[in-house]
């Protein structure tokens, strides 16, 4: 069962409305009306909160909701990558910033060296950065289609 039907099942079991729970919360009715429909998810603050209101556990909460076990697990592996030294863009942006200095040798052109050089070197410092920054757009897109 996912997360958001069960707070809706445990709200409407103790008989409190949303406004209640948001007030408890301090955060607004919409967000209870997301996570109870499986638009979001609560952070651990609010999780916690919740299990004392609903009196339950968070334990109980994600072990009944595979979608949030995935999410867990996931965010784990992104940290284990995070601790590689040498990941693609590395490589990506030394083969950008050499090719761009062979490049402005045979033209002669030095603005084709600068530009590779800054682009590749962005590449590699901000790899990480800019995967992240694409999967979140893409995920932004597919959440509001």
């Amino acid at each position: 069962m996912r997360l958001g039907n069960q707070l809706q099942k445990l709200r409407e079991e103790q008989k409190i409305s949303e406004e209640e729970v948001a007030e408890q919360l301090s955060v607004s009715v919409q967000h209870i009306h997301k996570w109870e429909n499986n638009k979001s998810y609560p952070d651990i603050q609010h999780l916690l909160k919740l299990s004392d209101i609903y009196k339950t556990t968070i334990d109980e909460f994600i072990k009944k909701d595979a979608t949030l076990q995935n999410r867990i697990n996931i965010r784990e592996e992104e940290k284990k990558d995070d601790d590689e030294l040498f990941h693609p863009g590395f490589y990506i942006g030394i083969v950008i910033m050499f090719l761009g200095t062979f490049l402005s040798l045979i033209i002669g052109n030095l603005m084709i060296m600068m530009v590779t050089n800054i682009a590749g070197m962005l590449i590699t410092c901000f790899y990480k950065d800019i995967l992240k920054l694409l999967k979140d757009v893409k995920k932004d897109f597919y959440e509001q289609g």
